[in-house]
């Protein structure tokens, strides 16, 4: 048990940083104290994830809460180094503080900048010659790995398409992906594993481009085309509870017909 904490009606910023690095002490709690960065990094993800949902459901005090367990696992993170000697919050406050005004040179500079776009493309700019990108492959090595894989691909594809590595519209790009599902097909059609691993991939990366051709975020859509998946099949498995079929004896035919009715009553 901590001793003489003092409890407060309100908590400031460097009270919150205190009480994490109480947590971590011998005298704080057992789980805090045995996290490393490695035990809960995928706590991050989850909170970031969290924090998403309460956005999509714009919902503010959901969104208040998941903010603070996301700033939660920024403090533990900061607090493990701390304890090594390697840094500390206020020092990934400082540096985020420089790395703003250094991307903004429109604002904290002499640039200037009239449109969302011009701002962007400065940013991207001033990026690469900080963290000394000499290519367009540096900077597509720099995308994590660790991103959602259709993340991922977008982002890479928008670093060729700036440098003209693109198609001229988003024909092109649909053709691709025609192709893609051909070299698919055949795959599946040899019946080898490795390279039906590829070309789907490839497909994937091609619906990706198409997506960003229309100015989708393939990420989105997928989760609304899973979304609606979700909502058809509970109503397909309303109709058949309703009229006595058993799904798992049923024909493909019969929940075919369902399905269509699903979608029927869904438009």
């Amino acid at each position: 048990m901590i001793k003489n904490f003092e409890f407060k009606t309100k908590y400031s910023m460097d009270d919150l940083v205190e009480i994490i690095r109480l947590l971590r002490t011998p005298e704080g709690c057992p789980w805090d104290r045995e996290q490393t960065h490695q035990s809960i990094k995928k706590n991050f993800i989850e909170e970031t994830y969290e924090v998403v949902e309460a956005i999509n459901k714009e919902n503010p005090a959901m969104l208040r809460e998941e903010l603070g367990d996301v700033l939660m696992q920024i403090l533990l993170h900061c607090q493990m180094e701390s304890e090594k000697g390697t840094f500390t919050f206020d020092d990934v406050m400082q540096e985020l503080a420089q790395k703003l005004i250094v991307r903004h040179p429109h604002v904290f500079g002499n640039e200037h900048c009239e449109t969302a776009e011009e701002v962007l493309n400065t940013w991207d700019r001033v990026k690469t010659e900080t963290k000394h990108q000499n290519t367009v492959t540096e900077a597509m090595q720099s995308v994590p790995k660790e991103l959602p894989a259709l993340m991922r691909a977008q982002k890479v594809q928008k670093k060729a398409a700036k440098v003209g590595f693109d198609w001229d519209d988003v024909s092109g790009a649909l053709e691709k992906v025609h192709s893609e599902c051909d070299e698919l097909a055949e795959a599946v059609k040899q019946k080898t594993q490795e390279d039906v691993n590829e070309e789907l991939g490839d497909l994937f990366f091609s619906c990706v481009n198409a997506a960003r051709f229309v100015k989708c975020d393939s990420e989105e859509s997928l989760t609304a085309a899973t979304d609606k998946f979700i909502n058809r099949f509970s109503i397909v498995e309303q109709l058949a509870n309703d009229r006595g079929i058993n799904m798992k004896e049923a024909s493909l035919q019969t929940l075919d017909a369902l399905w269509d009715e699903a979608k029927e009553l869904t438009k």
